[in-house]
């Protein structure tokens, strides 16, 4: 740390990527209601604008990185504000998931004459639960143990041991996101077919997309890991991490007793 500095917290130096990532999103919302309209130039709007977005995202986790990493500005301190800032965000999550199983919950116990009257609705078939669901149901706990390893690891000062763990935690991951996908392709309904079709399609797709940035995210803890960014003392970008892999994986049980289970009864 800077050996002027009195306090312990961190200042930030003027940064051009808020307005940046807000301009990106401005054309990111604009664009895309131009494409669905269908105006000109709305789809080359919505990529530039999307472009722009990921640039930003890079660029300002680099600075982020450097100054955490390198200059050893996020003291213990400043690390409390992104730990507890994922707090109230993986808390948003619950409750914008929680929604959707309200919706399935909704018209599975008291389902309306225009379906028939019955769960799943007439002429609708449902995948069943007992194969390839109930075959993927354990898979992102026990990708969620592997994480907890990986952080036993790192709080016991064991680099190597902590990079196997997280690469265990990404491989079950995919294998996870790979048994979605057959799910998908065997599906006999679609997002269009009633209300049935809908809130399968959103509950599953939701959490897989959830189980995605997951991945993502425990491939760039793994890279940290592996160049020496993490140690038992400074690894909050980890912690952030593992929270949110713990909520999908509750998710996931969820998912199966209430979406796969209770609706293709």
């Amino acid at each position: 740390m800077i050996e002027s500095q009195r306090h312990y917290y961190h200042l930030v130096d003027p940064s051009p990527w808020p307005i940046s990532g807000s301009l990106g999103a401005l054309a990111t919302t604009v664009g895309g209601v131009m494409y669905m309209h269908p105006f000109q130039g709305g789809a080359t709007l919505l990529s530039l604008g999307f472009i722009f977005i990921l640039y930003t995202m890079f660029v300002w986790w680099r600075d982020v990185l450097r100054e955490s990493t390198l200059e050893g500005h996020h003291t213990k301190v400043v690390q409390l504000g992104p730990r507890y800032g994922s707090i109230p965000f993986i808390v948003s999550e619950v409750m914008f998931l929680f929604a959707l199983f309200w919706a399935s919950s909704h018209s599975s116990l008291a389902p309306t004459v225009e379906i028939g009257g019955i769960w799943p609705p007439k002429g609708i078939w449902v995948l069943d639960p007992r194969e390839i669901p109930f075959l993927n149901t354990p898979i992102p706990p026990s990708s969620g143990a592997a994480v907890t390893w990986a952080h036993h690891a790192i709080l016991a000062g064991k680099e190597k041991r902590a990079v196997y763990a997280l690469v265990a935690t990404v491989s079950l991951a995919l294998v996870s996101t790979a048994f979605q996908g057959m799910e998908y392709y065997q599906a006999p309904s679609t997002i269009s077919d009633s209300i049935y079709g809908s809130t399968f399609s959103l509950a599953t797709g939701f959490h897989g997309f959830h189980v995605i940035i997951g991945t993502l995210f425990s491939i760039i803890c793994g890279i940290r890991q592996y160049l020496g960014h993490l140690t038992k003392e400074h690894h909050v970008g980890f912690e952030a991490a593992a929270w949110y892999w713990h909520f999908v994986d509750v998710v996931r049980l969820f998912l199966f007793v209430s979406i796969y289970w209770w609706g293709g009864i």
